[in-house]
């Protein structure tokens, strides 16, 4: 697919000596870094959407909860 973009000026120069010094075209590159930036950030918005649903949840561990974590670790670390 062809797609036309904007670029500053000194982000395109940078961009194609870039491209000049890995020997990639310039649809290589700019392919390459939109596939980097969305496989990075594509998961932020499920961690966005699930922070805002449990904002204002309580997840603390009841004392008692707790202490049976503590000593299953005490054993394990026994042993």
């Amino acid at each position: 697919m062809k797609t036309a973009i904007s670029l500053a000026d000194a982000l395109y120069r940078r961009a194609e000596q870039f491209a000049q010094g890995q020997r990639l075209s310039r649809s290589e590159l700019y392919a390459r870094a939109l596939e980097e930036f969305l496989e990075r950030n594509e998961g932020q918005t499920v961690t966005a959407q699930l922070n805002a649903v449990y904002a204002n949840e309580d997840s603390s561990l009841s004392p008692a909860l707790a202490e049976l974590g503590f000593e299953a670790l005490r054993r394990q670390n026994a042993e």
